[in-house]
């Protein structure tokens, strides 16, 4: 990855409340084309309210979102879907009554996005094939979660957010997501990942920003972010002021 690349996203100052609440204060980090930047820290230190704000579903109370040079802080999913940003979630939500492939149908019709993969490509590709037919709602939870992905790809995002996407997976399947995840980086796709599972981070991530109560407490390698008294404090517990 080269320094030079502009980036694609630009979070700045970023603040969101839920009532007297702080959960991001003062958030900003950046992302370029092809990166893949893992987001951890521990519960409730703003990573999910990050990526709901970078995609449209909450508004920041401060601060700014710029996605390609234009400002995306407070703008509706739906629309931000259509320049190119689209995410997964922690519970995947797709339409159960509808079949899998259907369900890709609809994110294809949806997205309306030159250059989209088809459903045959992408039902291979995220071994959806053999289920392709049967409602969402009879799937397993890793192949809700490759649906929910598969769904976000069909828009041909070029900022893809992955909410805990390895959370429930066994060994084989994440060192096969892990594959796919950087292929999709290979491809210039810029990708958000928020994940509890630090070897999965380790394999997969450029760069991570550590975050504590909405703030960057670090911004490096997740192998040097080990090794911060800092880092370490916030994952292993120790004396908090409060």
């Amino acid at each position: 990855m080269s320094p030079e690349k502009t980036s694609i996203l630009d979070v700045s100052k970023l603040v969101k409340r839920f009532g007297g609440f702080h959960a991001l204060d003062g958030l900003s980090f950046h992302v370029v084309p092809g990166e893949i930047l893992g987001l951890v820290g521990p519960n409730g230190s703003g990573k999910t309210t990050a990526i709901n704000v970078i995609s449209g579903l909450y508004a920041p109370d401060g601060g700014e979102v710029v996605f390609d040079g234009a400002s995306a802080g407070g703008v509706a999913s739906h629309k931000l879907v259509h320049r190119g940003i689209n995410r997964t979630f922690q519970v995947p939500k797709p339409f159960l009554s509808l079949t899998v492939r259907e369900n890709i149908q609809v994110a294809l019709a949806y997205g309306g996005a030159t250059g989209a993969p088809s459903i045959a490509e992408l039902l291979e590709e995220y071994r959806l094939k053999e289920v392709a037919d049967r409602p969402a709602a009879d799937l397993n939870s890793a192949q809700q979660k490759m649906l929910d992905l598969t769904r976000a790809l069909a828009t041909r995002p070029r900022l893809l957010l992955l909410d805990e996407l390895a959370a429930g997976l066994n060994p084989a399947e994440l060192d096969w997501i892990a594959g796919r995840i950087k292929a999709l980086a290979a491809t210039g796709m810029a990708i958000i990942v928020v994940e509890h599972l630090m070897g999965f981070i380790e394999q997969i991530t450029d760069r991570v920003i550590v975050l504590n109560a909405g703030k960057e407490i670090f911004e490096g390698t997740l192998a040097t972010a080990v090794r911060e008294p800092q880092v370490i404090e916030v994952f292993l517990g120790g004396e908090h002021a409060h």
